[in-house]
């Protein structure tokens, strides 16, 4: 149960609200790419506005080095959420200042404000309490509303520093967030499996030592298996590999074939790759049988197999897991009441080329399948958490496929150290229920 206040817990009627959002959306060109993030808002937006209140909507965007950098302007941004809300809001040039006080002052007859980029101050990353005070000065708000889960494990001016300030609460993404992500962690339905993937151990270790512990099946793909098959002596080409973390990963293998003999308890790395010399998709594909070389002999057959059939060529890139891996994978997911996924199984976003299918995607596409059914409302399927920037990226390219997760959630770093128990700043600030 989230032990914060929410919207809920406190009198918002007619206040002026401090509303950190995370508006962090892929811009190309100034058209928004994906706006899962803006729309994950509109819950609390719509909430405080029925009651109305006038809400002064803070976000960053990106990592600007200056103001100048407009790549990172909030402005396009303004544009969309007034679709979304069918009412106007204002866009503010600035998040502090003089002018921006002069701005918001002239438009007493407006409701919604979307502030600049915070991070056009250096100040906004140090938790600079006067940055702090200065944003509320600039709009002389009386509440703050935090329903920014995806930098909430940041200790920022306007994530931090202001809730100390103001009345501070949760809103409904937010909450959502921390109690979904703390019930499968704490008190899943079981089986629990978790896939999890990403290029470099070095950001997972908290996590996968803590599923190691807790799930019944830890599945590894993506880059980072490569990382894995290295540690167990298994030729990788010229596969993006973590060096510096090969000692960790012969660590974690331990660890869970340990586990393995004492329980029952599932460690799987890939047994079947797919491979090719080029990452842009522009190149052939191949399958590499690294494990115990079915898929050779039979290909091979009558012949015995060549020994590149289940090799990685010294200039060959693994960027995908094989099928046999995948419907391994896919097959442990319809044997699990509760599924986590962090991490493509491949490089998803490669293109294919005269129409042929995304080369690196097929890997996923099955694990997908898993997870959710080959039709929607199919009843073996566990219950789905899905984080991590390329995993929600893909299944929000897809159409109709993010209705049929249970929760997909809008952080990334967050939600990983949510799982591994880590306290977020952005949550432990917020005033406590009664």
């Amino acid at each position: 149960m989230f032990s914060k206040k929410t919207v809920h817990d406190i009198d918002v009627s007619g206040k002026r609200i401090f509303l950190r959002v995370d508006y962090n959306v892929p811009i190309k060109d100034g058209v928004i790419e994906d706006d899962y993030r803006i729309k994950q808002s509109l819950d609390t937006i719509h909430f405080l506005l029925e009651r109305g209140a006038t809400l002064f909507i803070y976000s960053h965007l990106g990592r600007p080095e200056s103001a100048d950098d407009k790549s990172c302007s909030l402005e396009p941004i303004a544009k969309r959420l007034a679709e979304l809300l069918n009412r106007e809001v204002v866009f503010v040039p600035d998040c502090i200042g003089k002018k921006t006080k002069e701005l918001v002052a002239s438009r007493q007859d407006a409701q919604v404000f979307l502030l600049e980029n915070v991070r056009y101050h250096k100040e906004e990353e140090e938790n600079s309490e006067q940055f702090a005070k200065a944003l509320v000065d600039a709009t002389n708000t009386e509440v703050f509303v935090q329903d920014c889960f995806g930098v909430a494990h940041r200790a920022h001016a306007s994530i931090v520093g202001v809730a100390k300030l103001l009345p501070a609460v949760s809103g409904f993404l937010l909450e959502r967030e921390v109690d979904t992500i703390t019930n499968v962690m704490q008190q899943p339905e079981r089986p629990l499996l978790a896939i999890i993937g990403g290029a470099k151990i070095s950001d997972k270790i908290d996590i996968l030592h803590k599923f190691i512990e807790i799930a019944d099946a830890v599945a590894i793909v993506g880059a980072m298996a490569n990382t894995f098959l290295l540690a167990e002596g298994v030729k990788v080409g010229k596969s993006l590999v973590e060096q510096d973390a090969v000692e960790t990963a012969k660590t974690i293998i331990e660890k869970a074939r340990q586990k393995a003999k004492e329980t029952a308890f599932t460690f799987f790395i890939p047994r079947d790759v797919v491979v090719s010399s080029n990452i842009d998709g522009s190149q052939p594909t191949r399958i590499v049988d690294l494990s115990h070389h079915n898929w050779a002999d039979i290909v091979a057959y009558p012949k015995k197999p060549d020994s590149e059939s289940f090799e990685v060529g010294s200039e060959e890139l693994i960027l995908d897991i094989g099928p046999f891996s995948a419907a391994y994978i896919a097959g442990l997911c319809k044997l699990s009441k509760t599924a986590v996924w962090n991490g493509t199984a491949g490089v998803a976003e490669a293109r294919g080329i005269a129409g042929a299918a995304a080369p690196f995607a097929h890997g996923t596409r099955i694990i997908v399948e898993g997870l959710v059914g080959e039709e929607s409302g199919a009843k073996n399927k566990p219950f789905t958490v899905v984080g991590g920037g390329d995993t929600v990226s893909y299944v929000e390219s897809n159409e109709g496929l993010k209705e049929r997760f249970n929760h997909v959630s809008t952080g990334g770093g967050a939600s990983l150290e949510l799982m591994a128990g880590k306290v977020l700043p952005g949550v432990d600030v917020l005033w406590n229920k009664d």
